[in-house]
C-alpha cells in the first residue's frame, strides 16, 4: 500500500469522528485533503457541518466540494480539527509547515476542542527533527531575525543549515504574507523550550512546532489504522 493509501485510510477513520452539526477545522497539505475529499463525500449523502479552512488552498478545495465555510471571526469555537503532519513523536508533539500554512494551522487547531492528526505510517519518528522546522518571518528585517534565530537555537542544541524557502525559483511566501524559513536542525532534544524561546524573537510570526495540541494521532498501515492518544 502506497503512503497515499495510508493517508486516505487514516482520513476516513478520522470521518468517523464527525457527527451531524460538527464545527470543523480543515487542515492543510496532501494528508488533510484526503480527509477534505472523504468529507466532501459525506456532505454530498447529507452531512451537516461547517467548516474553517486552514489555507486558501484548503478553502478552494472545500468550496468545491460543495462543504460550508466559514472563518473563526463568524464561529470562534471549534468541535474538532483535522490536520496532517510533517512529523510526529510518542508524546504526540507534531512539526508542521511543509505547505507553509503553520499559522493558520495552529490557530485553528487552538480554536478546537480536539485536534485529530491523520498521518502515513512514515511520519512517526523517535525524536522530531528528521524534518526541516518550518519558522515564519515577517519580511521586515529578515536578516536580523534569522541570525537570532541562529543563536537562539544554538542554545538548545540545534545547528544545521537555515534555508529560505522557496517555490519554482521565487521566494515562498505564506497566505499571510510572511517568509517561510526551514530550519535542518536534525534532532530537537527539547520542543516545547525551543518553540517558547522561538516565539519571543521579535520578527518570528510562528514555527511548526505543536506542542500538547494534538490529542490523537490516527495512522494509516498497509493493513488497518492505529490510534495513538
Amino acid at each position: 500500500m502506497s503512503a497515499e493509501d495510508q493517508k486516505r485510510r487514516a482520513a476516513l477513520r478520522a470521518l468517523d469522528d464527525v457527527q451531524n452539526g460538527m464545527r470543523l477545522g480543515l487542515g492543510s497539505g496532501s494528508t488533510a485533503a484526503h480527509f477534505v475529499d472523504v468529507l466532501a463525500e459525506s456532505v454530498a449523502q447529507g452531512l451537516d457541518v461547517i467548516c474553517v479552512p486552514t489555507s486558501e488552498a484548503t478553502a478552494g478545495q472545500a468550496r468545491a466540494g460543495g462543504i460550508s465555510l466559514t472563518t473563526l471571526d463568524e464561529m470562534p469555537e471549534l468541535d474538532l480539527t483535522v490536520d496532517g503532519t510533517d512529523e510526529f513523536d510518542d508524546t504526540l508533539t507534531l512539526i508542521k509547515g511543509g505547505g507553509g500554512a503553520h499559522l493558520r494551522e495552529k490557530i485553528v487547531a487552538l480554536a478546537s476542542k480536539q485536534l485529530t492528526i491523520i498521518a502515513d505510517a512514515s511520519k512517526h519518528v523517535k525524536t522530531l527533527g528528521k524534518f526541516a522546522l518550518p519558522v515564519e518571518v515577517v519580511p521586515f528585517g529578515a536578516r536580523v531575525t534569522v541570525a537570532r534565530l541562529e543563536r537562539v537555537a544554538r542554545e538548545f542544541g540545534c545547528q544545521g543549515p537555515i534555508t529560505q524557502r522557496t517555490k519554482n525559483g521565487e521566494v515562498f511566501f505564506s497566505d499571510g504574507g510572511h517568509l517561510i524559513y526551514d530550519c535542518a536542525f536534525g534532532e530537537i532534544a527539547d520542543a516545547a523550550s525551543l518553540g517558547v524561546a522561538l516565539n519571543a524573537i521579535p520578527g518570528v510570526v510562528e514555527h511548526g512546532l505543536f506542542v500538547s495540541i494534538a490529542t490523537k494521532v490516527i495512522v494509516g498501515t498497509d493493513d488497518d489504522t492505529i490510534v495513538i492518544s
